[in-house]
C-alpha cells in the first residue's frame, strides 16, 4: 500500500433548506393564514478516526468533499429535512490545520476522536411567523491540510542500512521489503509485538542521515513520526560496514533529532548494537563502550540473536512507562 501522510483537501457543509411561502385557506379564512415551515439544516462536515486506516492515500485521488444540503420547508408548517452530515474517515493521529490560517482545529490521537470542521447552514425561516419567508444560510467552507503522524509506542531510529527492516520483521508480523542496500525502506512500517499477554506497536523508520532535520536523504518527512512514540530503539551497525564508525553514527543520529525537535532527546532511548555476527562488530562494540557509556544490546536481527532480552527489556520499559 502506498504511503501518503500529508493531503490538503476541500470541505463544504450543506446549505441550510429554505424557508416555505404558503397559506392555508379555507371558506372561513379566503385571505390565507401564513404556514410556511422552516427549512433543514444543512449537514456538517465531521472527520473522524477510523482505526483500521493507517495512510492518507484516498485523498490522493479524492480532495473536495460536500455535505448534503437541508431541504426546504413546505406548508402546513412542516420543517423541512436536515441535511445528512458528511464522515471523512482518516487514520488515528492526524493533525488537522486550517490551510489559510494555519491554524490548528484538531489533533486526532484517540481511537474515537472526531471533529466538526465544517458547520451546515441554519434553515431558513417559513412564513408561519407571520413575516417573509427567508432563505437558508450557507454551509461553512474550508481547505485543511491533513497532516499524519503514526501512533505507535517504539520508534526504529538509524542509518540507512543498519538492519532496522530485518529487525522488525524478526520481532512483529511487519512484512517490510529488505534488501543490501540504503534506503530501502521509503515509508514507515508498523508492527504489532507480541510479548505473552502484552503487545506494543512499533514503527521502522527510513533511514535518517546527516542533514535529515533539514529534508535532506527523507529527511523530516519522516522525522515526525517518531514524535508520538514512547520509547526510541537506536539501532547501529556495530560491524562498521561500508566504512561506518559506530560511536560517530550514534552522536550524528542524536544531533539529527535533537535538531529536529529537543523534546525527542528527552525520549527514553534503548540503544542496540546489530550485525554481531559480523566481522569487526565485537572489537568495536569494546571501544563503543568505552566511549559512551549506557546499556546497549548486542544482537543480530538476521541470525536471531538476543532478540528475546531486547523484546523483554522494551515490554519492561514500556509498562513502566503506561500510558
Amino acid at each position: 500500500m502506498l504511503f501518503v501522510d500529508q493531503a490538503k483537501i476541500y470541505v463544504k457543509a450543506g446549505k441550510g433548506g429554505d424557508g416555505c411561502k404558503s397559506f392555508y385557506r379555507d371558506k372561513f379564512t379566503p385571505q390565507g393564514i401564513p404556514d410556511g415551515g422552516d427549512g433543514g439544516k444543512g449537514g456538517d462536515v465531521i472527520i473522524k478516526v477510523e482505526p483500521s486506516l493507517y495512510t492518507l492515500l484516498d485523498f490522493k485521488y479524492r480532495s473536495s468533499f460536500f455535505a448534503q444540503a437541508g431541504k426546504n420547508g413546505s406548508g402546513k408548517n412542516k420543517t423541512g429535512k436536515n441535511g445528512e452530515d458528511l464522515i471523512i474517515r482518516v487514520p488515528q493521529g492526524t493533525l488537522i490545520r486550517d490551510a489559510k490560517t494555519g491554524c490548528i482545529l484538531r489533533d486526532l490521537v484517540g481511537p474515537s476522536d472526531s471533529v466538526i470542521v465544517a458547520r451546515g447552514g441554519r434553515g431558513g425561516r417559513g412564513n408561519q411567523y407571520g413575516k417573509e419567508a427567508q432563505p437558508g444560510e450557507p454551509g461553512e467552507e474550508r481547505e485543511l491540510i491533513l497532516d499524519l503522524k503514526l501512533i505507535a509506542d517504539v520508534g526504529l531510529v538509524g542509518f540507512p542500512n543498519v538492519g532496522k527492516s530485518t529487525l522488525i520483521s524478526k520481532i512483529s508480523n511487519a512484512t517490510p521489503l529488505i534488501a543490501p542496500y540504503p534506503f530501502t525502506t521509503k515509508k514507515p512500517v508498523l508492527g504489532v509485538v507480541n510479548f505473552g499477554d502484552f503487545r506494543f506497536v512499533v514503527a521502522d523508520i527510513p533511514g535518517l542521515i546527516s542533514g535529515a532535520h533539514q529534508g535532506k536523504g527523507l529527511g523530516d518527512k519522516f522525522l515526525r513520526h517518531i514524535e508520538r512514540t514512547k520509547l526510541i530503539l537506536h539501532i547501529i551497525d556495530m560491524s562498521g560496514q561500508e566504512g561506518r564508525n559506530p560511536i560517530e553514527d550514534y552522536y550524528q543520529l542524536n544531533q539529527e533529532l535533537g535538531l529536529y525537535d529537543k523534546s525527542l532527546l528527552e525520549k527514553p532511548q534503548i540503544l542496540v548494537a546489530n550485525k554481531m555476527d559480523l566481522e569487526n562488530a565485537s572489537e568495536n562494540l569494546k571501544a563503543f563502550k568505552k566511549k559512551i557509556r549506557k546499556k546497549i544490546y548486542p544482537i543480530s536481527a538476521l541470525k536471531d540473536q538476543g532478540l528475546k532480552e531486547l523484546i523483554k527489556d522494551v515490554a519492561s520499559k514500556l509498562q513502566k512507562i503506561g500510558n
